[in-house]
């Protein structure tokens, strides 16, 4: 037992500082949770769109204006930061670029992919 006088009697998750793999790997999970919460919200947009000509023209003036183009956009990326980090993890599982500095490097190169897909969907979104 006193051994452990020395532990800290809570964890301030604020003062913590985590390696760009660990952050990658919680915005991960944090991205998949997101995505299971999106997919009713995507179902109700296709059914919404399948009901008829009327209803699908609504949907698409609805994901035309700007907070439906943003919503678009924020789903993209969500999409992409998930994907990314996903296949990444993979590589990791199979031991490719299992050692500390292509990990390192490989978790940048996630954030980057996902901020160019983020940006070119943003390009494309407002220039249409």
């Amino acid at each position: 037992m006193d051994k452990n006088k020395n532990r800290p009697v809570y964890l301030n998750l604020f003062k913590i500082r985590l390696p760009v793999g660990g952050m990658l790997s919680i915005l991960h999970r944090a991205t998949g949770a997101l995505l299971v919460l999106l997919l009713p919200f995507a179902l109700y947009i296709l059914d919404a769109s399948l009901r008829d000509p009327a209803a699908y023209a609504d949907m698409a003036a609805r994901l035309a204006s700007l907070e439906g183009r943003i919503a678009i956009l924020i789903t993209v990326w969500v999409f992409a930061q998930h994907f990314f980090s996903g296949v990444r993890h993979l590589l990791l599982d199979v031991g490719i670029g299992d050692d500390k500095p292509a990990a390192r490097r490989n978790a940048w190169l996630a954030f980057a992919a996902s901020g160019v897909v983020a940006v070119l969907t943003g390009a494309c979104l407002w220039n249409s």
